[in-house]
């Protein structure tokens, strides 16, 4: 099949397939006569496993070891499990990251009046870069 039906298959743009194959993430496609990309069924499952990463939240080279734990059938599964556990500690951080600015922004709008007055204690925080806190 052609890029344009791969990318409906695997709900990626065709700018994306493009960019796996770019980086190795997906081996070079085969060409048609005409030049044009086909693409296998294998091609389509590794695309998926790829997408499925991504929307994990996987970074490109998390991905890539990733695929070559999956396509190692001599792999041992807890090698699977340590990156996993790598990405969730990461994703841990995030979330309290994002909690504490989501706390600090909550505590700020409440203190803020939100009338016709010109004070605001939203930008007077971001003015003093959060100092006077």
């Amino acid at each position: 099949m052609n890029i344009g039906q791969a990318a409906k298959k695997t709900g990626l743009s065709a700018k994306m397939i493009r960019y796996y194959e770019s980086i190795g993430l997906l081996p070079a496609a085969g060409r048609s006569d005409s030049g044009y990309r086909q693409y296998s069924v294998q091609d389509l499952h590794r695309l998926a496993f790829i997408k499925r990463a991504r929307d994990l939240g996987f970074a490109l080279a998390e991905v890539a070891q990733l695929l070559a734990l999956w396509q190692d059938r001599q792999r041992a599964s807890a090698d699977v499990k340590a990156l996993a556990a790598g990405h969730i500690a990461e994703l841990n951080l995030k979330i309290a990251e994002l909690t504490g600015l989501r706390d600090t922004l909550q505590e700020l709008m409440e203190s803020c009046q939100g009338n016709h007055r010109p004070d605001c204690p939203i930008l007077r925080d971001l003015e003093s870069g959060g100092c006077h806190r």
